[in-house]
């Protein structure tokens, strides 16, 4: 069959965004393993699909695929291109919408600005929210990689984030270190891996290993993962600025209890067919 669909990005970290709901389709996980190859596909590190909500207070439900073909919960990035295409689509005239997910509802607005402004609900801290095998909560806790421990972070934004803080992100054995951590038996179900430079107590700079992606140009839930893991240490200020490969974020988060906030930017790039 022919697909209708829409390359899209947020920072860079990119997407193929299918309507689900003005067309039929179903995706194996071979058919997204071979879309998303950049040589011999449309190439994208997540494809979103679009779905009529399953719940009678939210507007849809927003499903997401790595580009091995593995679905995963959560999104920042994707979020935001989510909101901006139902928008410019004209699947609704909201400037808010409430969207299901496979781990919890989630709010998108959309700016003045044409930015999109992600209420990412509370983080999950507590071992086996995350997933992360650990007896008690902790700050950082210790993963032991080739004889060498390092002290990591564990957040869940919907989806599980390692934070490993580094003195210069731009020296960091991401690929390396990222792809080891990724798969440690502490994690599961395998998690995204920050590398997080503070700057100063507003500013920081950040690389993400995603789980079942690679290092991509940017990450929404690790971003919001760091902020979360250094406000916790102490490190980082109430409102944040981000700067990831592909771009900026501005990161909010007040303390326990209160849901983290993200606002950045997300581009249509092009409309396609395909057929699979």
């Amino acid at each position: 069959m022919l697909v209708k669909f829409t390359k899209m990005h947020g920072l860079g970290n990119d997407f193929m965004v299918v309507d689900s709901i003005s067309q039929h389709v179903h995706f194996r996980q071979e058919q997204i393993r071979k879309l998303a190859d950049r040589n011999f596909g449309i190439g994208f590190d997540q494809l979103l699909i679009i779905e009529p909500p399953g719940q009678p207070d939210v507007d849809f439900r927003y499903r997401i695929f790595n580009a091995d073909g593995s679905e995963v919960e959560q999104c920042g990035n994707g979020a935001r291109c989510f909101a901006k295409f139902v928008r410019e689509s004209r699947l609704t005239n909201k400037k808010s919408v409430r969207v299901e997910t496979k781990k919890g509802n989630i709010e998108l607005s959309i700016t003045k600005d044409g930015q999109v402004t992600v209420d990412m609900g509370e983080p999950r801290l507590e071992p086996e929210q995350i997933p992360l095998l650990a007896d008690q909560r902790s700050l950082t806790y210790p993963f032991v990689i080739q004889n060498e421990t390092y002290q990591l972070a564990a957040v869940s934004m919907g989806n599980p984030h390692g934070v490993l803080l580094v003195d210069d992100v731009n020296l960091a054995p991401v690929h390396k270190l990222g792809r080891l951590l990724e798969c440690h038996p502490n994690f599961p179900e395998k998690a995204n891996i920050g590398f997080l430079q503070v700057c100063h107590r507003r500013f920081a700079k950040l690389r993400v290993f995603e789980r079942g992606v690679g290092e991509t140009l940017a990450c929404g839930t690790g971003a919001c993962a760091a902020v979360v893991a250094a406000r916790l240490q102490g490190l980082l200020d109430a409102k944040v600025e981000i700067k990831l490969p592909g771009g900026n974020l501005k990161i909010q988060w007040e303390g326990d209890g209160k849901p983290v906030r993200m606002t950045g930017p997300a581009t249509r790039v092009f409309d396609g067919q395909v057929r699979i």
